[in-house]
């Protein structure tokens, strides 16, 4: 396939994540669910940022790049709706995703200036992870205590441990893989 076809297949995968994101907000409002909703509306704003990074940055997302990022924001949003309880995996699977996505901005910045990405994707995941972990906690204490749904939840703390676990998972696989992934964002202009 011409690159120009792999292009057009990618907008129209990301057309139907959006789609699918919409059907999650729409569950999650018939359901009466702010967790899904707000995640909803949340993740479909992100699957714009692709756009908006080629614009303010000289790079360009390679087609698989936008539905791998629009796969990760639909997984969240999905899991929502009930995955995250009645599926064991199902968290794992999202905070590895969101970890080599968030890894591979901080990998790709770090080559762009000539740096050695290891230790500050290391540290970006880890830093990012603990406060997502104590946002996540608090949100949820706060929201018990007012007697309100909560947008996040937290479950215990072995499954923090995972979650933090799994973050490292998707550095290391950023690590492994990222100058190979993510050469399109990390060539300075000339």
């Amino acid at each position: 396939m011409s690159r120009t076809t792999w292009t057009a297949v990618a907008r129209t995968v990301e057309r139907g994540i959006r789609c699918g994101l919409v059907a999650v907000f729409g569950e999650g409002f018939r359901r009466r669910d702010p967790g899904a909703i707000v995640n909803a509306v949340f993740a479909l704003a992100a699957t714009y940022l692709p756009d908006l990074v080629e614009r303010w940055y000289d790079v360009e997302f390679r087609p698989w790049q936008r539905v791998y990022a629009g796969i990760a924001m639909l997984a969240h949003a999905v899991g929502m709706l009930g995955p995250y309880d009645d599926t064991w995996w199902w968290d794992h699977v999202t905070h590895t995703l969101s970890a080599t996505l968030f890894g591979g901005v901080v990998h790709a910045a770090a080559r762009r200036r000539g740096r050695d990405p290891t230790p500050r994707v290391l540290a970006a995941i880890v830093c990012v992870g603990l406060v997502w972990e104590l946002l996540e906690y608090a949100i949820h204490a706060v929201s018990r205590r007012l007697g309100i749904e909560p947008l996040l939840v937290h479950y215990s703390a072995k499954d923090t441990l995972l979650d933090l676990a799994f973050n490292l998972v998707g550095a290391l696989l950023v690590l492994a893989f990222g100058d190979r992934l993510l050469g399109n964002f990390t060539r300075r202009a000339e």
